[in-house]
């Protein structure tokens, strides 16, 4: 185990040419406090939680200090925002500290976010506020109990420091942990700049550093797309499995490890409303739920473009045009697996697509309705048990169930078995955004313990938690139909 100034640093992208990205340290911030500590992220790196003292955590991810061994640096980056390609982006408000390789060989990014002006801030400050970096931090939490890939975070840290936003608010800095940082827009970067040796260059260290295994194919560049593509099928079909909206997919917000990466005004739905804009900034509905798996292939295009330099066009496109069928595959399985169905057997798409039609008729709330047929043994499949998602359409479930019944009865897997599968992958918790708000209004004013509280919650949602957690089952209150997420959320 390490403690924080003994971390085992070895910063292979800073080492690559110096024009990728701009040298600078953290901006310190004004009395700089911890406000939460994830100690599971921690063993990512070796570190030991009794040896990690608050006020250390706040001087070097307060930007006071700076790690002994890490090489700070903005990365430079471009992407299309909104379908547009936008030349002048990069790290505007955080900073790669440095890469963390552990007892086990793993390396891990180690990423500050909200850590002052950069080359690449534009006219911002550079500065992320408490809100958006509570929103951020828990969400890292709660994507993780739900198996679904993101960046994960370390700590959160506030000050008391203020920046303009929705008026004045308090400065935080997020300690962002992830194997990668790499994004579908460093390579626009260098194709769009016409770079195509660089971007050989960068290539070539994405096959060495994230997929090794590519570099033994025939065409290690399409191997390497291959896998991008698949882990990024995979991603977006376990979105849409439980209704969560990123609000921004942007090419310079997409990882190449297929990753839910830099969140911004992301909801997850509490009543299923395909046509759902997490973003009101997102006048057009561009990145509504239900256009996800298109926009995330419009991005993977974005990609294959930068990349034809290195992969023919005949070869990227026929690669696309397999993505929707892709997605569906993934999606398919993971409702299954919802429902408690693991066979394959005929009319299982028809089953789910029926379920998910009367979902969007009676905007159902999924994970309540998924968390109360968890419940149910086979002969209670009837439609009056679940009399909160029933109506008014009572015939249509009554037949759904009466299907879903027959359809139970050819699973091998003993009812016990099967209980214990669906509840692995259907959370009694999920975090909805009055939470979040709560958690903010509360630190805002100074309390940090309510997003403590969630931390845990969120971390194993499909655990009943203690009596503090109840009202969390609840439907959301009324006055969460009036919360507004915007990019600066």
């Amino acid at each position: 185990m390490r403690t924080l100034d003994t971390l085992n640093f070895d910063n292979t992208y800073a080492e690559l040419p110096s024009h990728w990205f701009q040298r600078t340290e953290p901006k310190a911030l004004k009395h700089a406090h911890l406000i939460s500590f994830n100690p599971r992220v921690a063993a990512y790196l070796d570190l030991d939680p009794c040896q990690t003292h608050p006020q250390d955590l706040a001087s070097y991810f307060g930007g006071q200090m700076v790690l002994p061994g890490a090489k700070p640096i903005a990365m430079k980056y471009t992407g299309h925002q909104f379908g547009h390609y936008n030349p002048d982006l990069g790290d505007g408000r955080g900073l790669l500290l440095g890469e963390v390789v552990n007892s086990k060989g793993q390396r891990w990014d180690l990423h500050l976010k909200g850590a002052g002006q950069t080359a690449y801030s534009r006219f911002g400050d550079g500065r992320a506020v408490l809100r958006s970096s509570i929103r951020e931090y828990l969400v890292s939490e709660a994507m993780y109990g739900l198996g679904i890939p993101s960046t994960e975070a370390l700590c959160l840290v506030g000050s008391e420091e203020y920046t303009s936003r929705l008026g004045m608010e308090p400065c935080a800095m997020l300690l962002r942990v992830t194997p990668c940082h790499i994004r579908f827009g460093h390579f626009e970067w260098l194709y769009y700049s016409s770079r195509h040796d660089e971007l050989k260059q960068l290539a070539d260290y994405c096959l060495t550093r994230f997929y090794p295994e590519c570099s033994e194919a025939d065409q290690p560049y399409l191997a390497m797309f291959d896998e991008i593509m698949e882990r990024t099928a995979r991603l977006v079909a376990q979105w849409q499995t439980y209704g969560f909206v990123h609000g921004v997919l942007n090419t310079d917000n997409m990882s190449i490890l297929g990753e839910t990466f830099d969140y911004g005004p992301y909801t997850f739905l509490d009543n299923y409303d395909p046509d759902h804009v997490a973003n009101k900034n997102d006048d057009g509905g561009r990145y509504a739920f239900f256009r996800q798996p298109a926009i995330v292939q419009w991005n993977l295009a974005c990609l294959a473009q930068a990349l034809l330099p290195l992969i023919s066009r005949e070869a990227l496109e026929a690669r696309l045009e397999s993505f929707p069928a892709k997605v569906a595959e993934y999606q398919l399985s993971r409702q299954k697996a919802r429902l408690g169905l693991q066979t394959e057997q005929a009319g299982d798409a028809e089953l789910i697509s029926q379920l998910w039609q009367l979902f969007e008729q009676q905007k159902t709330d999924i994970t309540h309705f998924f968390s109360e047929l968890t419940e149910l043994s086979p002969d209670e499949l009837k439609a009056e048990q679940l009399q909160a998602f029933t109506q008014p359409d009572t015939a249509a479930w009554a037949q759904w169930f009466k299907d879903y019944q027959q359809r139970v009865m050819q699973e091998h897997a003993s009812e016990p078995i099967r209980h214990q599968q669906m509840r692995s992958v259907n959370p009694y918790y999920l975090l909805r955004n009055y939470m979040a708000e709560e958690a903010i209004r509360e630190a805002t004013q100074g309390d940090y313990r309510l997003v403590n509280q969630l931390l845990p919650i969120l971390r194993h949602p499909c655990e009943r938690h203690d009596a503090k957690a109840q009202r969390f089952l609840a439907s959301p209150p009324d006055w969460a139909a009036a919360i507004c997420l915007t990019c600066s959320s």
